[in-house]
């Protein structure tokens, strides 16, 4: 397996994420909310290593 470049900037709530082949993604979080570009889907941050994720394409 190779090494991958990843590269992310913050700007308070938004977060522009970057690989080797340029601007990949952008995302926002507030608080324990925050929603993905690339992906569409929501997620909440849950008390412990869990969290809830509804994708977009799916409901």
């Amino acid at each position: 397996m190779g090494l991958m470049f990843r590269k992310r900037k913050k700007y308070g709530p938004i977060i522009l994420n970057f690989t080797e082949n340029g601007f990949s993604s952008w995302s926002i979080k507030i608080g324990r909310w925050s929603w993905n570009s690339k992906a569409r889907a929501h997620r909440v941050d849950l008390p412990g290593p869990l969290s809830w994720k509804q994708d977009k394409t799916r409901s």
